[in-house]
């Protein structure tokens, strides 16, 4: 884009004022002449780096650390004396550059230090010489006031001039003190001219004190003497002050020689904290106008935008084009907010390839290459420019220039002239703008561009809404619509005579076409999708807080469920660890001794004992089962049916246990809550009251006699899962229906594999002893030890131990896949 162009355009969208606000909010007149001799830039990476340095700042004054940022003094026309040899800085100008450079550090320090910066702002800031060293050096020589600090060499010329100006005071006291001189003088007190003490003498007295006159009074009344002792004092004064401006002075330039030694990096330290001061004076305004970085992704889209020239009464606007979309033609009312659309999207595209926040909720913004606007009024007396003339001249240099990646405001497109004529103008230039695929926004009055936005591929109308009861705009766009000019009813509520209103309507009618009556009914049906879209937006947000409710409630069950099962567990373990150690006890005193009808009717006791815990523990679970199937506890994944604390761990018959299969004498089968493995025996001969399983209606079912072990007990066909006969021996001896422990505790329960490695021979035979008559009482008929082969002394201990065992049927060693001679497999008796 040239610079002519670009000039007319950001006076035209008011770039200048944006430029003046941000260049109003650096704290560098440096920084600020940076920001108002810019220009947007037009490069998609220089564009990009820009906002992601000034982004980043805008992160840093999210942020703020300790202490605040001070102005950088302008030192910028200093570097052309430091370049002279021999010049020589006044201290003014030397602690002006001592203030930069310290400030200059602070800001280095504040991006460094900060939280926030980007990457690229913190190797920027870090790039830079350090000339801390520098302002070191002038502060030792100046005081923060601009004043030579009181050295070795001035403090004793100062000295030697306090000294001599003593001796002059008590000279000229002498005279004031004398009752001779006294009287001679106009006052006591003495007076100085050029630079030397004298006394104010009567000119009466004029021959009576010696010395040399040095002025006489404007009435001739006074003679301003100095006495001739106190002139040799005066003439040494003289050399003495001389002498310390020659010092002064040489000091001062060895000052300024140093500086000027580290001239270019001093220079270059300058340049960056300028350009620092400048991003950060940008990210500044970004704040204050509470904008967003525009995002690109190639697409044009501005949310809730504001122009930000009109403050707090802006109005924002949502201009969204589709994808596919290069054209949009705004038609409506006058006063409706379409010229003001324009210029807010123009001066947002300028503010973002200018680096600038755009104050919108949301905007995604392409990176034109140029950006051409042809906006308002240009007629001009002096050029004999009409204003139809005035816009096809500068409709003829866009044309010219815009290309794919250039964005193309025009107002009143064909206005100022025949409306045929400049309507075919009008599509005419459209036509060549479309075939370039050139991003173009325009407003119009004229119906024939309106039909021209359904007709072309890649072009799209909007409208500028318009209230018809109060027959005012709400400066709303809506995208996909025409709009109607309105100009009577605007003409009737600015002050036209009703009587003319009238007239016009009457013209209007006998002229009018079929375009506003489908206008109003396009008007019509988007005002009803939007209705139905907010009561579809209503709709699902009530669903989605029903089924925030529902997800909350289930968790609520599932909790309740899973304390409830947690508490069943806890007491049902109790139950089986004190029914088990009662049954260990009984197991090897029948072992261990004879068996006798006292020890019997002990077993059968303590049987019936089980099964009445087993079945009021049953009971209990089956209560709080229902309390979770009641009305309102629903749930999207219920607990799969079976007992709560089966072997499959709560949650029914494992795949490895199918319900399938006929029950029925010899078959091996999972019996009662506890799961035990057992054999069905014969059909019990008394039939029992079962559970229906639907509402707890009782009806008589059949029942087994299921030997577990070594004890029979009478199960309701009910309670019986049917499950594949055990391995034959041989195999890997891993019984189907078995998957879980008894007991947690892994030094109790029966497993699939007894683990005895590492344990001491007297330990690993209790281990197998204890694993045997688990087995036993939970009907696992096969299993292994693992004893390893090392010294073998584990593997003979536990093969004498099988061998001896009356319960053992047989043992091998498993097959070498499975252990070979590490491992033995045990098959128990039936």
């Amino acid at each position: 884009m040239n610079l002519p162009d670009c000039e007319k355009t950001l006076a035209l969208l008011e770039f200048y004022s944006i430029r003046e606000a941000a260049a109003s909010c650096s704290l560098s007149p440096g920084a600020a002449r940076i920001i108002r001799e810019e220009i947007p830039l037009f490069d998609k990476g220089a564009v990009k780096n820009r906002k992601d340095l000034v982004l980043s700042f805008c992160n840093l004054l999210e942020n703020p650390t300790e202490g605040k940022l001070q102005e950088l003094p302008d030192v910028e026309d200093l570097f052309l004396p430091l370049g002279v040899e021999g010049s020589v800085l006044g201290p003014q100008e030397i602690l002006a550059l001592g203030l930069f450079i310290e400030r200059g550090e602070e800001l280095r320090r504040f991006v460094l230090e900060g939280r926030g910066a980007g990457e690229k702002l913190r190797d920027m800031a870090g790039a830079g010489p350090d000339c801390s060293f520098l302002a070191r050096e002038i502060f030792r020589i100046l005081d923060r006031d601009g004043r030579v600090r009181d050295l070795p060499a001035l403090k004793q010329i100062r000295s030697r001039i306090q000294g001599l100006t003593r001796e002059l005071e008590q000279i000229a006291s002498r005279y004031g003190a004398g009752e001779n001189t006294r009287q001679m003088l106009q006052s006591p007190l003495p007076s100085q001219r050029d630079g030397r003490i004298v006394l104010a003498v009567k000119a009466n007295f004029r021959g009576r004190i010696r010395g040399i006159i040095h002025e006489v009074s404007s009435t001739g009344q006074t003679i301003f003497v100095e006495p001739e002792e106190a002139v040799e004092l005066n003439n040494r004064i003289l050399v003495e002050e001389a002498n310390l401006e020659a010092e002064l002075r040489r000091i001062l330039r060895e000052l300024t020689g140093r500086i000027a030694q580290n001239r270019g990096d001093l220079e270059n330290f300058h340049r960056l904290m300028v350009d620092l001061e400048s991003l950060r004076a940008r990210a500044q305004y970004s704040r204050e106008t509470g904008g967003c970085f525009a995002l690109d992704t190639g697409s044009l889209a501005l949310r809730q935008a504001r122009h930000p020239l009109l403050g707090k009464g802006a109005i924002p606007i949502d201009l969204v084009m589709d994808p596919r979309t290069t054209m949009v033609i705004i038609t409506g009312p006058n006063t409706g907010g379409k010229t003001a659309a324009l210029k807010t999207l123009g001066l947002l595209a300028l503010m973002n390839q200018a680096g600038l926040a755009v104050p919108a909720a949301a905007a995604e913004l392409p990176v034109f290459d140029g950006i051409y606007a042809d906006i308002g009024d240009e007629q001009s007396l002096s050029q004999s420019l009409s204003t139809f003339s005035a816009h096809m001249t500068n409709i003829g240099g866009i044309i010219k220039n815009a290309t794919d990646r250039s964005l193309v405001l025009l107002d009143e497109l064909g206005a100022g002239t025949d409306p045929e004529e400049g309507s075919a103008i009008a599509m005419a230039v459209l036509d060549h703008f479309t075939s370039k695929k050139t991003t173009v926004i325009l407003t119009t009055h004229h119906g024939m561009l309106k039909n021209y936005g359904y007709s072309r591929e890649g072009v799209e109308n909007a409208s500028v809404e318009f209230d018809r009861r109060t027959l005012s705009p709400t400066y709303r766009i809506i995208m996909g619509i025409p709009g109607e000019s309105r100009a009577v009813d605007i003409a009737a509520r600015n002050g036209l005579p009703p009587a003319l209103v009238d007239s016009a309507r009457a013209y209007l009618e006998g002229e009018r076409s079929d375009v506003s009556a489908l206008i109003a009914g396009l008007k019509e049906k988007h005002r009803e999708l939007d209705e139905a879209a907010r009561s579809v937006h209503e709709k699902e947000s009530r669903i989605r807080e029903d089924r925030r409710r529902t997800d909350l409630k289930e968790l609520t069950l599932r909790q309740r469920e899973y304390l409830l099962k947690k508490e069943g567990a806890r007491e049902f373990r109790r139950f089986l660890l004190e029914s088990r150690k009662t049954l260990e006890n009984l197991v090897r005193e029948i072992r261990e001794g004879e068996l006798t009808r006292d020890k019997t009717l002990r077993v059968k006791k303590f049987i019936k004992e089980l099964e009445a815990g087993s079945s009021a523990l049953t009971e209990a679970l089956e209560a709080e089962e229902k309390i979770l199937a009641a009305p309102g506890a629903e749930q999207d994944n219920p607990p799969a049916e079976g007992p709560p604390f089966s072997g499959s761990g709560g949650r029914g018959p494992s795949p490895e246990m199918p319900r399938s299969g006929t029950i029925g004498p010899g078959a091996e089968v999972l019996a009662g809550p506890s799961q035990g493995r057992g054999r069905v025996i014969r059909r019990d001969r008394k039939a029992r009251t079962g559970s229906s399983g639907q509402g707890g209606s009782g009806r008589d079912a059949p029942a087994w006699v299921v030997e577990i072990g070594s004890v029979r007990m009478s199960f309701l066909e009910e309670e019986l899962v049917p499950v594949r006969p055990s391995a034959a021996p041989g195999s890997t001896g891993k019984t189907a229906g078995w998957s879980a422990e008894l007991d947690p505790d892994e030094s109790r329960g029966p497993k699939l594999e007894l683990n005895v490695l590492g344990m001491r021979l007297d330990e690993a035979l209790g281990a197998l002893r204890r694993q045997i008559d688990g087995a036993i009482l939970g009907g696992l008929r096969e299993f292994s030890v693992v004893h390893g082969k090392g010294d073998g002394i584990l593997q003979r201990g536990v093969q004498n131990y099988l061998k001896n065992d009356p319960a053992v049927e047989d043992y091998y060693f498993s097959r070498p896949e499975f252990g070979g001679f590490g491992r033995t497999e045990v098959v128990l008796k039936g």
